[in-house]
């Protein structure tokens, strides 16, 4: 057993071991028995080069430099302080250093060969992915509740991006559900790396159970997640907050104002329609102020996350309330003419940090929603996926 305790420059501890191995076991690390060898394990000092390391190794300063030489494309120029390096010599009266094994970090490493003639190159250690599958019950926060589980940190990062648009994990519960299968990383098949990426999952929010399924629409897309109906997570924002598009007025810094009468910025762009035509959030979020002033009328706002809002004037009836989480494509009024209006129409305005903006010519975040040519395939690669989620959570909350 070889255990070797590093610390960075901050003091923070790294732990590498190498494998916990029986006394008659040999160790096997980086391809090599180290059984063949007298074994030097060592770390980058401060002031440190290669050519430093290797004078420490019965080398002459001629014979360091002409190494280096040799192999200066094969290696960084700079090698990082405190990080493990390995010296295999040789078990005669000799000692003589054949290989040398520098870890710039745990998966990559660099091995000079001086067996033969002299050799440098990097190396990779072999990667394993392993799945796990958990359910659960959360006990407190998402990150507490995994860390419990042993689970790394980045998959609770992982997850709340992927359901940013979706669930407002600040309002998750005590006793709320989950399942999540993952891929877990392994060097040399033993040495735990972190989570590698997200398989599946559902939460219990509000009394329904959300899935999200990665998927790739087609062959060089990037990966978007989908729920189990195949409706995309991160919700792309509506063209407009009305199925039957009429633009009667666009965003503008100077329109003549048809009731005032008189020249001004319009901070928004008008859809006309009959009154009392459904009126849709063009995205998920939660109804920020909803009332009525005496220019825009009836009114709602809707905050969707830190960075964007909307706002949807001149309702003839407002059918949200203030603080309702609203999803995409839910009706939260009507078309109307109050406030200063000559005619029925909803006059629709986009917030971007604070300041309204032109939303037909934002570049808005989105994914592709599901080409209905894709949902068969889709369906038959998450069908699996959803069953072991669902077979899991039922085994964990009826023990």
């Amino acid at each position: 057993m070889v255990l070797l305790s590093l610390y960075s420059c901050n003091k923070a501890q790294e732990e590498y071991v190498i494998e916990d191995i029986e006394p008659h076991k040999p160790i096997v690390d980086f391809g090599f028995h180290y059984d063949d060898f007298n074994v030097h394990y060592d770390t980058i000092r401060s002031q440190d080069t290669f050519e430093r390391i290797l004078k420490k190794q019965n080398l002459n300063g001629k014979k360091a430099s002409e190494i280096i030489k040799i192999v200066k494309d094969s290696f960084p120029t700079q090698v990082r302080f405190m990080r493990p390096y390995v010296c295999l010599r040789s078990k005669d009266k000799y000692n003589k250093l054949q290989y040398l094994i520098y870890q710039p970090n745990r998966l990559d490493y660099y091995l000079i060969d001086l067996t033969d003639s002299i050799v440098g190159f990097k190396k990779s250690r072999p990667l394993t992915f392993k799945i796990r599958t958990i359910a659960g019950k959360l006990s407190g926060s998402l990150s507490s509740t995994l860390k419990k589980e042993k689970v790394d940190a980045a998959l609770s990062k992982k997850l709340m991006k992927v359901y940013a648009w979706s669930i407002d994990f600040f309002k998750l519960r005590k006793g709320d559900k989950f399942a999540i299968s993952f891929t877990e990383r392994y060097i040399n098949d033993t040495l735990y790396d972190g989570v590698d990426s997200l398989r599946a999952a559902f939460f219990e929010y509000k009394g329904e159970k959300i899935y999200a399924f990665p998927f790739v629409q087609n062959r060089g897309d990037k990966v978007d997640y989908y729920d189990d109906k195949g409706k995309a997570l991160k919700n792309f924002f509506l063209k407009a907050p009305l199925k039957f598009i009429n633009i009667t007025s666009k965003f503008s810094k100077s329109r003549f104002h048809p009731v005032q009468l008189k020249w001004k910025a319009h901070n928004g762009t008008d859809y006309a329609a009959p009154t009392g035509t459904p009126i849709m959030t063009t995205a998920s979020g939660v109804v920020e102020q909803a009332g009525y002033t005496a220019g825009n009328g009836n009114f709602v706002k809707v905050k969707h996350d830190k960075t964007y809002s909307t706002q949807y004037l001149h309702m003839s009836k407002i059918l949200v309330r203030r603080g309702q989480r609203v999803k995409q494509g839910d009706i939260i009024g009507k078309v109307g003419s109050t406030g200063l209006a000559t005619g029925p129409h909803v006059c629709y305005r986009f917030w971007k940090n604070g300041v309204q903006v032109d939303a037909l010519r934002l570049k808005l975040p989105n994914s592709e929603p599901m080409d209905k040519r894709n949902l068969p395939r889709f369906f038959q690669e998450t069908k699996p996926l959803k069953r072991e989620l669902d077979s899991i959570a039922e085994i964990q909350f009826n023990k």
